[in-house]
């Protein structure tokens, strides 16, 4: 395939470095690495602090400077609000007046709703990545035009389906991990979780469930939630729980690949689950709730489930998921969550739309 001229938008909110503040920053800044990797160019707006090995342009996300009667108006948003609308407005403006001459392609990666609504003022096609499930502003951005330009993916059937009554024909393209960093580890040491520390990941769920089924556990992950963490998560630990901090790449092969298994606890329906594809890429067997796309994931060979929010039942699975086997979970990991399959689906279907 031709060398592809890509504007690759991302996050406003969190930068896209380590170590990552969630799925959506890592995963961008891995498709980044793949895209570029295969000889394309990639020019990656996001916020300020990104990668600058990535050739990061930064969004202009700044504190907005608005007259005091604008100020005024009862309904002002947030100053955060209002700072993430003014980055996106002034990029989308600024693609359109010259974007065709810059790029072949923009891939929206963002969970904003602006690369959306004004994707028909650019000459340039636009593709956006559905990381979630629907969203108002973003169902809004596309009911209001009678024919939405954007060419639509999504990071797993499960998410394609939550978004089909207004966009039919997501395409499914998931998540993927470089299994060449991921590597397997020797396993056989504790029970760990990854992830951002909120209620909707659950992981006082994930302690609840380690100490009834006698295992240690290890926490890792940015503590997104500070009132949630204080109240569900600090109390729970200490003893054979230990939260090890917010990790970097290598950190977290390091401590997956030296796991006996990974507890995945979501409270909410996953629309992907980027760390089960890390634990298994470093020969971590999988245990965890059956919400959202993980069950799309995760075969027995590899993984068991119990019932959403079941923590006995999860208790139960952890004694049948420390014997499955590592070399089922990397293999898994290679055949289905593959950093390179997800960049050769980009970069077909960024030739695909750009003809």
């Amino acid at each position: 395939m031709s060398r592809m001229r890509v504007a690759l938008i991302a996050s406003a909110r969190f930068p896209i470095s380590e170590p990552f503040a969630g799925g959506l920053e890592a995963h961008t800044w891995w498709l980044a690495h793949a895209l570029r990797r295969r000889g394309h160019y990639v020019e990656l707006f996001a916020a300020p602090g990104s990668d600058r090995a990535l050739g990061a342009r930064e969004l202009p996300v700044r504190r907005t400077v608005l007259s005091d009667a604008a100020r005024s108006d009862v309904s002002m948003p947030s100053g955060r609000w209002m700072a993430e609308h003014h980055a996106y407005l002034g990029l989308m403006l600024d693609l359109a007046r010259d974007g065709e001459h810059r790029f072949d392609v923009v891939h929206n990666n963002s969970l904003h709703y602006l690369p959306v609504a004004m994707a028909s003022a650019l000459r340039v096609p636009v593709v956006t990545t559905l990381h979630t499930p629907p969203t108002p502003w973003l169902e809004s951005a596309i009911k209001a035009q009678d024919h939405c330009p954007v060419t639509f993916t999504a990071v797993s059937r499960f998410t394609a389906g939550a978004w089909r009554p207004t966009v039919p024909a997501a395409r499914v393209v998931r998540n993927g991990v470089d299994t060449d960093f991921w590597k397997p580890g020797p396993g056989g040491g504790e029970l760990v979780w990854s992830g951002r520390l909120v209620a909707e990941k659950g992981p006082h769920l994930a302690i609840e469930a380690a100490r009834a089924a006698g295992v240690p556990l290890r926490l890792a992950g940015p503590i997104s939630d500070r009132a949630y963490f204080e109240d569900r998560v600090e109390p729970l630990l200490g003893g054979d729980v230990r939260y090890v901090g917010h990790l970097d790449r290598r950190g977290l092969v390091a401590l997956l690949g030296s796991a006996s298994a990974a507890l995945v606890t979501p409270s909410w329906d996953e629309p992907y689950g980027l760390v089960v594809a890390e634990a298994l890429a470093c020969g971590t067997p999988v245990c965890g709730f059956d919400r959202g796309a993980l069950s799309e994931i995760l075969t027995p060979d590899c993984g068991l489930l119990a019932p959403p929010g079941d923590v006995d039942a999860l208790a139960e699975l952890i004694p049948r998921a420390l014997k499955l086997d590592r070399r089922d979970a990397r293999r898994r990991a290679e055949q289905f969550c593959s950093l390179d399959h997800t960049a050769d689906a980009y970069t077909s279907l960024y030739g695909e739309v750009a003809r």
